[in-house]
């Protein structure tokens, strides 16, 4: 059998639609086609005739550097004398300084013998006994290529970072899951934070407490809160109805209701808040070091800066192992509970006495390690790579770089990459009239929503030629949607395959999870090498940064295909493509709607980063700001990248599905 079967005909429904009568005045996309025809047939010539050029009229931008730059000169003016700063400012980063200093204090008095034996344990208690093995490599790992001093750095201002994210998150979600106003307030807020380039509010940070640590740690803050806050609110407002209304029938009062019922049942909720918050906190390791985080992120930072692919990979690997072993420690925790709790410890030890032998342990051997005189770990124990992965990324760039026959060599690929896309798109973008790339946004945010989306799209599009970016954009634009390309077509392909292969998807795995826990930065490290620099580099670079999670979710939504749907294809002599392409990527639509939009927001989170290995465009304005400290430079481009992504988002995702709450 060639096709499928057609499907049954439709009985015919006399009832009025869902939406009301409303709905019958709705147009059809044909009909909106033929009013968009309308419009740019009267519109466009009354632009073309009105301003001259495809750029954005310099008439219609607003100069935002004054009051920008005059923000900048009153912030360094009264840093030291205002009493904003001297009164309130200045105690919280002191505490700050006080918390993260005080945490790595204790870990240099535990020694590198008690932090292993006490983290291992602790991965224990929580996770079991593969996580705590999981642990002590990573703690031997780091000790072995000579980063235990940046990794105790890295790790107390993380614990830190991730107690203030978490507590700070876990107040906003309880306020908006109890308080409908509340939510509404915050959504937009949180959704700014989550869109905002990390690069853009360092910039406002740094000038307000200066580089170093309080500056570091509040920018991880307000990037890895939001995570927790938002699916606490979820977790409180999805509490089971009945199980609330049972309470309050008991005679329960509000703080009653919230400690024995709301909370306990959004535990699953707020677990997850808690991982997501420890992922998105140790993302900003690397970044942070840019405004004086010291520790491992600051060792990638030089390494790169230098372009020591060795060093940075040597400060990297044990980065990567305390993604997974938080992320790894977390999960199962949340497993653990949701099974009925963590199981006796030895000899039947449960709760404050279990913690206590546990204590007691770690106590033995950081004392065993004080008497032994080894606070730090042994420099006789350490391990150099970086002389042989600098020799091997030499090797590559001889044998790979250029001159392999036949297929040619990574330069040949970029430069034929960015002859043949990029530089085709950002000269098409570029010469298209301002007016018809309005249209475009337009029509397409239109054709699969309403007039609402299209309006929002056409304005976030609006505003970056009122910010008199519209050059720069264009150019991002480019490379936003050439490696949005070849993230959707490699990551559908290989999600397709692994959802098809038990086995494929279990060797994918690990990479998969290599991939998703490492830092932004490190992907430059394999770029650098093989590309060099150049808009090609910062492509590729986001491409790998987000086809882990396009993979995955691809993945997942064709596994959850109802199999009954599968089996009724296959029973009416579909193939293995029919069944694909007729059944099951029809029904995992909204998956890959999701993983969309998950391929938006993590290729413009690397367009930043790309501008350091010569993207250009938006990226190097965001980060030549920074470095400059100029906040109308850097601030303007970050706005600009927000309105990209929401450009994007309101052209790829349908108006129901972020109306049900599925969207970004």
């Amino acid at each position: 059998m060639s096709t499928l079967a057609p499907p049954p005909r439709p009985v015919v429904d006399l009832a009025p639609p869902a939406g009301g009568p409303r709905a019958l005045l709705r147009p059809r996309p044909v009909h909106k086609l033929a009013l968009l025809a309308l419009l740019a047939a009267v519109l466009v010539p009354v632009a073309a005739l009105t301003w001259s050029g495809a750029q954005w009229p310099a008439g219609l931008t607003v100069d935002v550097s004054g009051p920008l730059g005059d923000t900048t000169d009153w912030i360094i003016d009264n840093r030291d004398s205002h009493p904003l700063f001297v009164y309130f400012l200045g105690h919280l980063s002191n505490a700050v300084v006080l918390s993260v200093r005080g945490v790595y204090l204790l870990l240099l008095a535990l020694g590198w013998i008690g932090v292993t034996a006490g983290g291992t344990l602790l991965a224990w208690r929580l996770a079991g006994a593969r996580i705590a093995a999981l642990t002590l490599v990573f703690f031997l790992v780091s000790g072995g290529l000579g980063m235990w001093v940046p990794t105790m750095q890295t790790l107390a201002l993380m614990v830190v970072a991730v107690f203030v994210s978490a507590l700070v998150g876990a107040l906003l979600g309880l306020a908006a899951g109890l308080s409908e106003r509340t939510f509404r307030l915050l959504r937009p807020v949180l959704d700014t934070m989550q869109v905002l380039p990390a690069f853009a509010y360092l910039l406002p940070v740094a000038l307000v407490f200066g580089n170093g640590v309080p500056a570091a740690l509040l920018a991880t803050v307000i990037y890895a809160a939001p995570p927790m806050a938002r699916l606490t609110a979820l977790g409180l407002r999805g509490a089971d109805a009945t199980v609330i209304e049972a309470v309050s029938s008991l005679g329960a009062t509000g703080r009653q209701k919230l400690l024995t019922a709301r909370l306990p049942l959004a535990r699953k909720e707020l677990l997850l808040g808690l991982n997501q918050t420890i992922m998105m906190a140790l993302s900003m390791v690397v970044i942070a070091s840019m405004i004086g985080a010291a520790g491992l992120g600051d060792r990638v930072y030089q390494a790169l800066s230098t372009v020591d692919v060795g060093a940075a990979l040597a400060a990297a690997l044990p980065i990567v192992l305390l993604a997974i072993v938080m992320d790894r420690t977390t999960a199962a925790a949340g497993e653990r509970l949701g099974a009925g709790g963590t199981p006796p410890g030895p000899g039947g030890l449960r709760g404050p006495l279990l913690w206590a032998a546990l204590a007691a342990v770690t106590a033995v051997f950081a004392v065993a390690g004080r008497l032994s005189g080894s606070r730090v770990w042994p420099t006789g124990g350490t391990l150099e790579i970086a002389r042989p992965v600098n020799d091997f990324k030499e090797w590559m760039v001889d044998h790979l770089y250029s001159g392999v026959p036949v297929v040619g060599g990574t330069a040949d690929w970029a430069g034929r990459f960015t002859d043949w896309v990029l530089n085709p798109l950002r000269d098409g973008l570029t010469a298209l009239p301002w007016y018809g790339t309005l249209l475009v946004v337009a029509a397409l945010a239109w054709l699969i929503g309403t007039w609402r989306t299209a309006l929002t799209a056409v304005l976030a599009m609006a505003a970056i030629g009122v910010l008199g970016v519209w050059e720069p954009s264009m150019n991002t634009l480019s490379q936003v949607l050439a490696a949005l390309a070849v993230t959707l077509v490699l990551g559908f392909a290989v999600g397709v395959f692994a959802a098809g292969s038990r086995r494929f998807e279990a060797l994918l795995r690990p990479v998969l999870d290599v991939l998703q826990t490492m830092p932004q930065f490190v992907y430059l490290i394999p770029v650098v090498a093989l590309f060099a620099v150049g808009r090609a580099p910062a492509v590729a670079a986001a491409v790998v940064y987000a086809l882990p999670a396009v993979i995955r979710i691809t993945t997942q939504g064709l596994r959850q295909v109802d199999p009954a749907a599968v089996e009724a294809a296959r029973s009416l002599g579909a193939t293995r493509w029919q069944t694909l392409r007729q059944v099951q990527l029809p029904l995992a639509r909204p998956a890959l709607l999701l993983a969309v939009n998950q391929g938006v927001v993590l290729v413009l989170a690397v367009v930043v980063i790309g501008g350091l290995v010569g993207g250009g465009a938006l990226g190097y304005d965001v980060v030549t700001g920074l470095a400059t400290g100029d906040l109308a430079l850097g601030l303007v481009a970050g706005v600009a990248i927000v309105c990209l992504g929401l450009v994007l988002d309101r052209v790829t995702q349908p108006t129901e599905r972020r109306s049900t709450g599925k969207g970004a």
